[in-house]
């Protein structure tokens, strides 16, 4: 990502100045940055808002209630993983976020759950060195991240705070086609785990 970036702006930069326009090109520099950290304050203000909601209901117990309502959905998708462990309340924890559109707010808690269940891999790896394979990651954690990466939201929070930001006449419009866009594509992650998970287990 580093080289297409660095790539993209210098082409843009040299395009700009083979054709005479450099000076449309700097001031698309200024004006854009200019107008990310505006973007960035005002989506900094909402992110804390909806991180601060989920922290207290974290400390109320709201979302132990919900990861213990979750427990089904933890079971279907990682069987091997125990619902009440550090890892899948995190993992619940994460899910809750991404439901809202919290992509930025869910990253904490999505970092932790790996690291949960790299420490329960390092753990069965000791207890049981046979049929592990060294830097490879678990099948808990690679359906974990394909789940995460497709992120159903049933309140995408940060599109409609992008709409709102741009002047859009109605920002929360995006509701409808984001719930069934995402409910399609974590559909056919969960499909896809499955069936790279039952390959597995027949090799």
């Amino acid at each position: 990502m580093t080289y297409l970036w660095g790539g993209m702006i210098l082409v843009g930069i040299v395009y700009g100045a083979f054709t005479g326009n450099l000076q449309a090109v700097t001031e698309a520099v200024v004006s854009s940055s200019g107008e990310a950290v505006s973007l960035c304050i005002s989506m900094a203000g909402i992110t804390a808002m909806w991180t601060g909601i989920m922290k207290i209901a974290e400390n109320t117990g709201l979302v132990s209630f919900l990861a213990g309502k979750m427990r089904p959905l933890l079971r279907f998708l990682f069987p091997r993983l125990d619902p009440d462990s550090r890892a899948g309340k995190f993992i619940c924890l994460n899910f809750l976020s991404n439901c809202l559109g919290l992509s930025w707010a869910s990253t904490s808690s999505g970092l932790t759950a790996v690291r949960e269940l790299k420490e329960l891999e390092d753990t069965a790896r000791k207890t049981d060195p046979s049929g592990w394979k060294k830097g490879a990651a678990s099948n808990e954690m690679c359906t974990f991240l394909i789940i995460n990466v497709s992120s159903l939201q049933l309140i995408p929070v940060n599109m409609i705070a992008y709409r709102a930001q741009y002047g859009s006449v109605n920002p929360a419009a995006i509701v409808g086609p984001a719930v069934l866009a995402t409910a399609v594509s974590t559909g056919a992650a969960v499909i896809f785990c499955k069936i790279a998970d039952r390959k597995r287990r027949h090799s």
